[in-house]
């Protein structure tokens, strides 16, 4: 019988206890978001319940965990799960064992041998800058929940943030003198983003009526930039819905989402002659080879208008 490994650094050497340190590993030292850190959890914690229902004894070692065991896990995930979710889900699995062998506690990864299935990635959603201004213009009260939306929406498509970042913003994070909003990222990486003009009214007429959502119940949430009209932070959810529900009002979008706002953000500065780096610096991307999806969206647009205004391609019809 092999010798069972010892525990390092305080990381448990059965599956269960490995799992609760990798979560701790992602929170603290990682400083993954809430929501990475949730994915990562269920899908550790989906297949810890398979291994419990095959092999229970691969519970009490992670040594145990081989490649075999992996692979009839995927195999049962495949009838079940989009490859897009068990692409995911192997991510998941290889950067635990992966911190798991960098710390001792397992000799090699055999996820590394896993097949990760092909997933294709569609193009992003897009709105054109004329359907992004009708957006924005659609909330015209001013009711205090009004004039949050429209400084919500000039931050989504003005800046380009994520949904998680704009929650996240605090009122200290704006700086109007230069025009600009530090934000925090992904792995808690700050980056300073450009407010453009009409983003700045906006959101100067927002705080000119933010007080007057405040609760006193909500202290700890004070400095939270935008409120729900119980007064607490506002939540991804919610921003959600405001964003469905002014892409149906103003353009008909009833499909639009805060991601499709930073996508069209990058386009449309993309096609107005904007450098590939400067977009990635706007959007916080890690690698510039996600920034340049967006050059595929734009080449896409391009065929299509020439499809449709060169001579040449018009004959072919």
């Amino acid at each position: 019988m092999a010798r069972r490994p010892q525990s390092c650094e305080g990381i448990g050497v059965t599956l269960d206890e490995s799992r609760k340190a990798f979560t701790r590993h992602l929170e603290s030292e990682r400083h993954a978001s809430p929501r990475t850190v949730a994915e990562y959890t269920r899908d550790l914690t989906g297949f810890a319940r398979f291994v419990r229902e095959r092999d229970a004894g691969a519970l009490d070692d992670v040594c145990a965990v081989d490649v075999h065991l992996l692979r009839a896990w995927l195999a049962l995930l495949s009838r079940t799960h989009l490859p897009s979710s068990i692409s995911r889900k192997i991510s998941a699995i290889r950067t635990w064992m992966r911190w798991l062998r960098r710390r001792g506690v397992i000799s090699g990864c055999p996820a590394d041998e896993l097949a990760v299935p092909k997933v294709r990635r569609g193009l992003p959603t897009l709105v054109s800058a004329e359907a992004a201004k009708q957006i924005i213009e659609a909330s015209k009260e001013d009711t205090p929940l009004r004039l949050r939306d429209r400084a919500l929406l000039e931050v989504l498509y003005g800046s380009g943030l994520r949904a998680s970042e704009v929650c996240a913003l605090e009122v200290h994070d704006l700086d109007f003198a230069s025009a600009v909003v530090r934000v925090t990222g992904k792995g808690r990486k700050e980056r300073v983003v450009p407010l453009g003009q009409p983003c700045m009214r906006a959101l100067e007429r927002w705080l000119a009526v933010r007080e007057s959502m405040l609760h006193p119940s909500r202290s700890t949430e004070r400095e939270a930039l935008f409120l729900t009209i119980r007064g607490a932070r506002l939540h991804r959810r919610a921003l959600w819905a405001i964003v469905k529900e002014f892409g149906a009002s103003g353009a008909g979008r009833a499909d639009l989402h805060p991601h499709a706002l930073r996508h069209s953000c990058a386009t449309h500065m993309l096609e107005g002659g904007a450098d590939l780096r400067a977009i990635q610096e706007l959007l916080g991307h890690a690698s510039l080879s996600t920034t340049q999806r967006y050059t595929h969206v734009s080449i896409d647009r391009l065929l299509r208008i020439y499809d449709a205004a060169h001579p040449l391609a018009r004959l072919k019809g």
